[in-house]
């Protein structure tokens, strides 16, 4: 569920471009496979990329950011993504709808989409970080929902599906890393599927 996407940093003005948040992942991700997460350095990096080490942290925070791409522009796709959503949609399909919307990408994604969420699902050294973005991921939903409801966004209920929702789009993402001739939208709809099956039951 990422990725494309921390904040994008103007340089300072009159100075030139030296590289793209692309360049910089395409680079760290080239490290990653031959070294591992953990043994590369932003030195590494930023030396495999020809660039200073202050340079890079104009476009990413820390090393721990660079697998999640340019994510706060993905969450501000995501907000007008769900706010296009038709008002007559009910609630329940605007916000499946919204995910599957997320979560789709390009096949020639450069690193590949796969390559991403395995290093983001798989790298222990990533779970404290990650727990961060999936919260503001949820957060994206919950104050969506809140909004049709007109209620606070920190009530049960968008808090609720906010945190279902993620589930829901770890599921998938877990089930496609070791199935990877699925596909992201075909898996979100069959884990709604099989939940919805057993919540009828619970």
């Amino acid at each position: 569920m990422t990725a494309p996407g921390p904040r994008q940093k103007r340089p300072s003005r009159g100075r030139p471009v030296a590289t793209t948040h692309a360049e910089i992942e395409q680079a760290a991700f080239r490290l990653f496979a031959e070294r591992g997460f953990e043994a590369t350095t932003l030195e590494d990096i930023a030396r495999e990329v020809g660039v200073s080490r202050r340079t890079l942290f104009g476009y990413f925070d820390s090393k721990n950011d660079i697998p999640w791409g340019q994510f706060d522009r993905t969450l501000e796709s995501f907000r007008a993504l769900l706010e296009a959503m038709p008002e007559d949609l009910p609630l329940h399909e605007a916000v499946f709808q919204g995910i599957v919307g997320f979560n789709e990408f390009p096949g020639d994604a450069e690193p590949p989409h796969l390559d991403r969420m395995r290093l983001i699902l798989q790298t222990p050294a990533l779970q404290a970080h990650s727990v961060l973005r999936y919260r503001e991921w949820r957060q994206v939903i919950s104050e969506y929902v809140a909004r049709r409801l007109a209620v606070d966004p920190g009530d049960l209920l968008p808090q609720t599906v906010g945190h279902v929702s993620l589930a829901l789009a770890l599921t998938a993402y877990e089930r496609w890393l070791s199935d990877p001739d699925s596909t992201v939208p075909q898996l979100l709809a069959e884990t709604r599927e099989a939940l919805g099956d057993f919540l009828e039951r619970f």
